[in-house]
């Protein structure tokens, strides 16, 4: 039986960074991992987010933003913090999972003072790209 290895995207209010790295997990390698994603404080899926990640072909609209406490159940083979405040704030995690960071800018922090959507958009696509990229070469990189 060949059994998928969990994953938990953990970011701050797991509006964006941490939705957009479960989403492409999970399309990218459904077969070898189960992606999910939380925040450490609770918010909303960033609606930029949605439409960048449709864009790619990946439809996003119907997450919400979790608390990793909702996951509680789950037993995850990694942990992988994506912003500087979620590492800090990273729970324990008991049992042998193994913990990393790969920070990602914020694109709502970027995108504040855009002069338009579509510059703010430009932010949320590149940010959407290097998380891909970072997707893409997972399993050679976690060798779960």
């Amino acid at each position: 039986m060949n059994h998928k290895k969990n994953i938990l995207f953990l970011c701050t209010g797991n509006s964006c960074r941490s939705q957009m790295a479960e989403a492409w997990t999970n399309y990218l390698h459904g077969d070898k991992f189960q992606a999910y994603s939380a925040g450490v404080e609770k918010t909303r899926v960033d609606s930029l987010a949605i439409k960048v990640m449709n864009e790619a072909g990946i439809d996003i609209s119907g997450n919400s933003s979790k608390l990793v406490d909702e996951l509680s159940g789950i037993d995850f083979d990694l942990v992988i913090t994506l912003c500087d405040h979620a590492r800090e704030s990273c729970p324990f995690f008991p049992g042998s999972t193994r913990k990393m960071h790969q920070g990602f800018d914020d694109p709502p922090s970027l995108a504040r003072n855009s002069a338009s959507e579509e510059e703010s958009l430009g932010h949320y696509r590149r940010v959407r790209d290097e998380i891909r990229k970072f997707v893409l070469d997972l399993p050679q990189a976690v060798k779960l």
